[in-house]
């Protein structure tokens, strides 16, 4: 679970206050049960607290609540939304943008000689992207799927979703 919240906070979270522009679904895979995946839109989130301790009681909330069917995204409180289903799910509902698989043995996320702007410039164009816990993914394959690294250290995932949101952030040339 503590895995789970840092991504999450990672994801979502800036210094004071949420990313607007941002959608967390995390896809809790194991336990007894069927698939599950719960959504944080940072456009609609209210009174989400920046702790690891509430965050996770939010999450073991919504894990308590009965599963919705997959495909339909059951409101649990303003801007947390959950549904059944799997990452292969998430994928088809992904209708705009690259998917992005991070894995460090794939070419880098950023473009051949790129460097940062010397005024940021955020991407505008929605990028979705995929990142495992300490599991692998396993193949993932698609006609918008990309697979990028971050450089060939394999980071902690809060780390590589600050990574990839100061590259974004900055307007840095991803490498599609």
């Amino acid at each position: 679970m503590d895995v789970v919240v840092r991504a999450l906070m990672a994801g979502l979270l800036t210094s004071h206050g949420l990313r607007t522009n941002t959608e967390v679904v995390l896809h809790l895979l194991g336990g007894p049960g069927p698939p599950r995946r719960i959504k944080f839109n940072g456009a609609e989130l209210k009174g989400l607290h920046a702790d690891e301790r509430s965050i996770a009681g939010t999450v073991g909330k919504v894990i308590a609540t009965p599963l919705p069917p997959i495909g339909h995204w059951q409101p649990i409180t303003v801007g947390i939304t959950h549904s059944g289903g799997d990452l292969s799910t998430t994928m088809r509902e992904w209708q705009d943008g690259p998917i992005v698989v991070l894995d460090a043995d794939a070419p880098r996320l950023w473009s051949e000689g790129a460097m940062l702007p010397t005024e940021g410039q955020p991407n505008e164009a929605p990028i979705n992207f995929i990142l495992s816990d300490d599991q692998p993914l396993g193949d993932i394959i698609g006609d918008r799927v990309i697979h990028r690294s971050l450089g060939s250290q394999w980071l902690q995932g809060h780390m590589a979703i600050a990574i990839v949101h100061f590259l974004l952030d900055e307007g840095v040339d991803i490498n599609r």
